[in-house]
């Protein structure tokens, strides 16, 4: 076995090579890997950029060439060194090859290096300094799930996946057992995670990827006994972490502000017991028919507590900790009673969230839209996944976003399409968990972005160009896509946005290929590119069986950067593959 992987290693050469394909067991065929060559428009930037007959590129003509041809203005000749010396290292390494300067060859290398030349900035770069309703928010939906939503193992791993990934928002579902408070999804056979393990995962988890503030949603349905007792814990765990505000908000304080702060969103006690009997659609965690039975459970004990004859003592104990527990909610969540409409009614000074099911969204986008975006401008809305969802699935996030919703809240543990939609919009602004509104969605009353118009005119053209691909070879058996034969790869490109942008584009088939070339243009005109997100995915033609995964990503058209870039590939679950990449060109016009 040990030969056999030493065998595909060295046939899996970047430059040279072949693979030897059995047919029915009693004959090979072989076919040559073919030499990864630099595009005719990197050859011709190349000779541009240096001069006449020269084969290096110096570092200053390495820095014009990213201040004009990348529009990579700020570059500095120091910058344009260090790329040098990081390439010439990388490539030379073995002989200790030292120069300042690149061949086309290292031109090439360094334009196919993500992490030298990649689609979008890995630093954070929006205005952090606004308030929290300005921003969509990296939300998880029932984060401490594995897996589908009625019967997967409740565990902290995937709230530190989840934090790992840059997830700002993690929900969590409280119910009561005896004296001890769990977090399960109630009704259900999934098996529970005690609330402290939670508290102590998110403690030590919350900052590692983003300084900014970790947003904690409870689905409350404990005793105020117990309430209390989560308030001790909440407190006990983040100390000088949490932030919860003296009075009610008038306005959330910004991301900036809250760096390294942990805060809680639930809806307030009394408004909890208050109002559960007659709304059951906040309560996303258990089958409709049985929500009843949960409220009046609630009503009834906190019914016959009130009239019992507990000493005064007690009752004022209990009322303090209910306080306590109510002192510590910066969000205030909940639905005024009425109508969906009535919700979305900013008549208090006092800023607040509102939770609505994918389904109640769409049915209200399609008379209230407006009135949906004017809201989101102050307050916060939380949109979730309708119930029916066992498997973990999630719905197309961009409905949420057109009308401001901050908090699209998504299964993290599942995978497919929308998902990867959901890790395209946050890579943006460095992958911080925070994308700041475009202005179209905070703007004045007069200038309110419709969500529902549709002749709107042409802003900007997105010009795609892609090259080729590389990577497979490396990171795939060789009979990995087809027993008999190298891949046969294509690939599909996407615009994701409001209905006007959306589209869709193939590129011709490469046969018996492990680097295919394509070298095919594509332009997308769009109306409104500040919510448009680029979906790449590449597939291996079959022509008996359903065309094989070969990987995707998915970019914020708002930060694409200009010029050729490395587009790195993930796989179904979003982690990104350790060489397969895209070289491609973007261009605004």
């Amino acid at each position: 076995m040990g030969k056999e992987k030493e065998r595909e290693k060295k046939s899996s050469s970047l430059d040279s090579g072949s693979y030897n394909y059995k047919m029915f067991s009693f004959f090979n065929r072989k076919f040559k890997i073919n030499e990864v060559e630099p595009p005719s428009d990197v050859k011709k930037a190349f000779s541009l950029f240096t001069d006449d007959g020269s084969t290096h590129m110096t570092a200053e003509q390495l820095r014009r060439f990213m201040s004009v041809h990348q529009c990579e203005v700020s570059t500095r000749l120091e910058d344009a060194q260090n790329i040098i010396e990081q390439v010439v290292n990388r490539r030379h390494h073995i002989t200790k090859f030292a120069r300042h300067t690149l061949n086309i060859e290292d031109f090439f290398y360094f334009l196919l290096s993500d992490d030298l030349s990649g689609p979008i900035r890995t630093q954070v770069h929006h205005d952090m300094s606004a308030p929290l309703s300005h921003y969509f928010i990296y939300t998880g939906h029932n984060s401490y799930l594995t897996g589908n939503q009625l019967s997967s193992d409740c565990s902290e791993v995937p709230i530190i996946k989840a934090l790992q990934n840059g997830v700002r928002v993690i929900e969590l579902d409280l119910w009561p057992c005896k004296d001890e408070i769990l977090v399960l999804h109630g009704r259900t056979l999934t098996t529970p995670v005690s609330f402290i393990q939670c508290l102590t995962s998110i403690k030590e988890y919350a900052f590692v990827s983003s300084p900014y503030p970790v947003i904690i949603t409870l689905e409350d349905h404990l005793t105020p006994e117990l309430q209390a007792k989560a308030a001790d814990m909440i407190t006990q765990t983040f100390e000088t972490m949490l932030y919860y505000p003296e009075s009610d908000l008038t306005e959330f304080p910004s991301p900036e502000s809250l760096k390294y702060r942990i805060m809680i969103s639930t809806k307030p006690p009394k408004e909890y017991l208050e109002v559960r009997s007659k709304d059951a659609s906040e309560d996303e965690s258990s089958p409709k028919d049985d929500s009843d039975a949960v409220c009046r459970n609630l009503l009834s004990y906190s019914n016959s507590s009130s009239e019992s004859d507990q000493d005064d003592e007690d009752f004022k104990s209990l009322q303090a900790g209910v306080s306590g527990y109510k002192r510590l909610i910066t969000i205030h969540a909940g639905k005024p009673k009425g109508s969906l409409k009535t919700a979305l009614k900013d008549v208090t000074d006092q800023v607040r969230r509102v939770s609505l099911s994918e389904h109640q969204l769409e049915k209200l986008a399609g008379s209230h839209g407006l009135d949906i975006v004017r809201f989101t401008q102050r307050n916060i809305l939380r949109v979730y996944p309708k119930g029916t969802r066992f498997t973990s699935s999630n719905y197309k996030p961009t409905i949420g976003w057109m009308h401001g919703a901050q908090m699209v809240a998504f299964n993290m543990q599942g995978y497919g399409k929308s998902l990867w939609l959901m890790h395209g919009m946050f890579r943006a602004n460095g992958g911080c968990g925070y994308v700041i509104k475009p202005d179209i969605l905070t703007r004045s009353a007069d200038e309110l972005f419709d969500p529902k118009a549709t002749l709107l005119p042409v802003q900007k053209t997105l010009k795609v160009k892609i090259y080729m691909g590389d990577g497979w070879r490396l990171d795939f058996k060789h009979t990995h896509f087809d027993a008999y034969s190298p891949p046969d790869f294509y690939t599909k490109i996407y615009i994701v946005g409001v209905p006007a942008d959306e589209a869709k584009k193939k590129t011709k088939i490469i046969e018996d290929d492990w680097c295919p070339v394509w070298d095919e243009e594509f332009s997308f005109p769009l109306t409104v590119p500040e919510l448009a997100l680029l979906r790449i995915e590449v597939r291996e033609y079959d022509i008996s069986e359903k065309d094989d995964f070969g990987g995707q990503t998915c970019l914020p058209v708002p930060e694409l950067r200009t010029g050729f870039r490395s587009v790195p590939l993930h796989d179904k679950k979003g982690v990104k593959h350790k060489n397969v990449r895209l070289l491609m060109r973007f261009e605004f016009v």
